[in-house]
């Protein structure tokens, strides 16, 4: 499905990136794998080349000045062009608002939001440069999507990775390279911090099968899981998706919709504090939007 095309992956050292990593070789791509650990990233190199696929590693830190162009120059370097970018390249730092220290708030936005803009700047100058279009495949999260207790920079960080793909959608449109986020869903080692998905990781590392209620109800499987839908949007098939917010997790797929008026009103020369307090019961009866990533997976 990826003959012939050159696809970079930032963190692919482990969990989702390195499935993916695995996944877009075995379907044919040539594979950049990026990761600030360097035995990691040589480790998924060497297993993808001894299952005879091919793949180099870069080793750097994303959202650092500099580290995006070395990926890029890495793929044109080993194989002669880019085809695909999936930005995925992540850290946690999890802490409530007023114990959240400037520092670790940073490190978050930095790594996330401003590598993601990096990543993708360097790979449609690429793409832009060689002609014939290209994949931009953005990592989102439920978070950014819904907010979740103790994330507030996570959170930020995804949703602005959404933002930006819309708009990266409509000035990229013209260069035939399609942009879409992805809100990957499975137990990884930066799931496994979250109590709730906690025991069904270290079930998971048991060699225990996932329940299958998790995997459907609730999305939730492995980083394997989460391959299939990046092999799909860097392949031609997907050449006319763009603009999109895919989830994936488990056994399940979902669109997520755009953010949209879902009730408007009136009020003749404007509205006054006193107005709004009249009307909001009515107004939003019925309409008040739900907050917060379900956790009950029981």
């Amino acid at each position: 499905m990826l003959s012939g095309k050159v696809l970079l992956i930032t963190g692919a050292g482990q969990g989702i990136g390195r499935a993916t990593a695995l996944a877009a070789a075995q379907a044919g791509a040539a594979v950049v794998v990026n990761d600030i650990d360097a035995d990691a990233a040589q480790s998924v190199v060497d297993e993808i080349r001894q299952s005879g696929g091919r793949a180099v590693a870069e080793v750097t830190a994303i959202g650092v000045n500099g580290a995006a162009e070395a990926c890029v120059g890495r793929a044109v370097e080993a194989f002669g062009r880019l085809d695909a970018l999936f930005s995925n390249a992540g850290v946690l730092r999890d802490s409530v608002l007023w114990k959240t220290e400037d520092d670790a708030f940073d490190l978050v936005l930095s790594t996330h939001l401003r590598g993601t803009f990096q990543c993708g700047r360097a790979a449609a100058r690429q793409f832009k440069a060689q002609g014939g279009g290209g994949s931009l495949i953005l990592a989102a999260s439920p978070a950014g999507q819904l907010g979740n207790f103790g994330q507030g920079a996570y959170a930020a960080a995804k949703a602005g990775i959404v933002g930006m793909m819309r708009s990266w959608t409509l000035e990229l449109a013209r260069d035939r390279v399609t942009v879409n986020a992805i809100v990957p869903t499975a137990l990884t080692r930066m799931t496994a911090t979250i109590p709730a998905l906690a025991p069904h990781v270290a079930a998971m590392e048991r060699g225990e099968p996932l329940p299958a209620q998790l995997r459907a109800r609730h999305g939730i499987g492995t980083a394997a899981d989460i391959a299939p839908l990046v092999v799909f949007l860097a392949s031609d098939a997907a050449r006319g998706v763009s603009g999109q917010c895919i989830g994936i997790g488990g056994d399940r797929l979902s669109l997520w919709s755009h953010p949209a008026e879902i009730r408007t009103d009136l009020h003749a020369q404007g509205w006054t504090p006193e107005a709004l307090a009249a009307q909001w019961e009515s107004f939003s009866d019925g309409a008040v939007q739900r907050v917060g990533v379900p956790l009950d997976f029981d």
